[in-house]
């Protein structure tokens, strides 16, 4: 039996072939540590890392290659930006402001900081995920250190107004925070346009490994203050301890480059894939509906409520055809309502009824859309 479709590249994607093969000679041959690089190994492994340092930077318009410090992933990222730069800001009561439907690595770490004494505003968003810029401007205080909003909604896909609010920011002086997991490789992005002071991302949703992300920190005019949260040899200009990941690195910066140079033409594909798979099932349930934005959107991205359809038993009933989700990855083990869904005015019982459906490379829309049409009909009744 072949293996079933692949519906969940917002959760990870696989490795591009491309990608792996830059890899392999740091799996292999070039085990340098780029921490030595007085011997030839180890200078190998500097080198490598330094490049894919300069074709990151270049990928997301940033003119200066230092401001990309390397972590594990976009959650490590997200801690470093928040927790950093308030252990760094010094004032026990600093105040944050960000959006109801942030992703795990960004709620968890402002409620963290709200124990030790910090100060969160959380601004709603509109039926279809928005923030408004307004509500931003109208929550910022005089001790206001930062504001967080991610730039696409791992579960909606909805994009955020990201250079109207970085112009807010940089205006009144206050640091600019953005989660970029779901957007970096998939939207166009220059940081030094945005006005963006720390920016985060992971390789693996782009097509490259796991275990490997970034954090991009603005250095000019003058450097973003952080203190590291991790301690140990001091890598990444002492705010990174921890031998690199020289593969994972090569293999992100391989990635992103193939991703950003693909990208116009893989979301044209993936926008016509995701119109025929909606039009295939309304068809056949006129009930259905696309939550999020339909102008503001990522093109992989669609989120269905089908109405009297339970989104766990759609699952089980289609898994040894479809692979998909009811929500995000990180919020698996959670029984409770999605709070993205619900933000944006769904019920509770309409959360259950919901399915994320992540589009990718190598699938076929008419085969989804049969597949899906086909389990729909056949799924229990939803029971509250």
């Amino acid at each position: 039996m072949s293996a079933p479709i692949y519906l969940d590249s917002h959760a990870t994607t696989f490795v591009d072939p491309r990608v792996l093969q830059d890899m392999l000679p740091f799996l292999r041959e070039q085990c340098g540590n780029p921490s030595n690089p007085e011997h030839y190994h180890g200078g190998m492994a500097r080198d490598a890392v330094e490049r894919s340092r300069q074709s990151i930077a270049a990928c997301l318009g940033c003119s200066e290659p230092e401001d990309i410090l390397f972590t594990c992933g976009t959650t490590e990222a997200n801690n470093l930006a928040l927790i950093g730069g308030y252990l760094q800001n010094g004032n026990p009561r600093a105040h944050f402001i960000s959006s109801v439907i942030e992703h795990a690595s960004v709620l968890a770490p402002l409620n963290y900081l709200q124990g030790l004494g910090a100060e969160v505003t959380w601004v709603p968003v509109d039926g279809e995920g928005r923030v408004n810029p307004d509500d931003i401007r109208s929550a910022l205080r005089p001790d206001t250190l930062m504001v967080s909003i991610m730039a696409a909604n791992n579960e909606i896909g909805t994009l955020q107004p990201l250079e109207e609010i970085g112009a807010i920011c940089r205006s009144t002086k206050v640091l600019f925070h953005c989660d970029a997991a779901q957007f970096v490789g998939h939207e166009p992005l220059a940081v030094d346009a945005v006005q963006v002071d720390l920016l985060t991302f992971s390789a693996h949703k782009f097509y490259g490994p796991k275990g490997v992300g970034a954090l991009y920190r603005r250095t000019r005019p003058e450097r973003v203050p952080l203190q590291p949260i991790l301690h140990g040899g001091g890598q990444e200009g002492g705010l990174r301890s921890g031998t690199l990941n020289v593969a994972g690195i090569v293999g992100m910066a391989t990635a992103l480059r193939i991703a950003t140079e693909e990208m116009a033409e893989e979301n044209r594909r993936l926008s016509t894939m995701a119109a025929e798979i909606l039009d295939r099932l309304k068809q056949n349930r006129p009930d259905l509906r696309l939550n999020g934005s339909a102008r503001y959107k990522l093109s992989r991205n669609m989120s269905l409520t089908i109405p009297g359809v339970d989104s766990m038993a759609l699952i089980q009933l289609l898994k040894d055809r479809i692979s998909f989700s009811a929500g995000s990855a990180c919020a698996t083990a959670k029984t409770d309502p999605s709070h993205v869904l619900r933000a944006i005015g769904l019920s509770d019982e309409e959360c259950y009824q919901t399915i994320r459906l992540g589009l990718g490379r190598d699938i076929s829309a008419t085969e989804v859309a049969e597949i899906l049409a086909a389990g729909i009909a056949a799924a229990p009744v939803f029971v509250d």
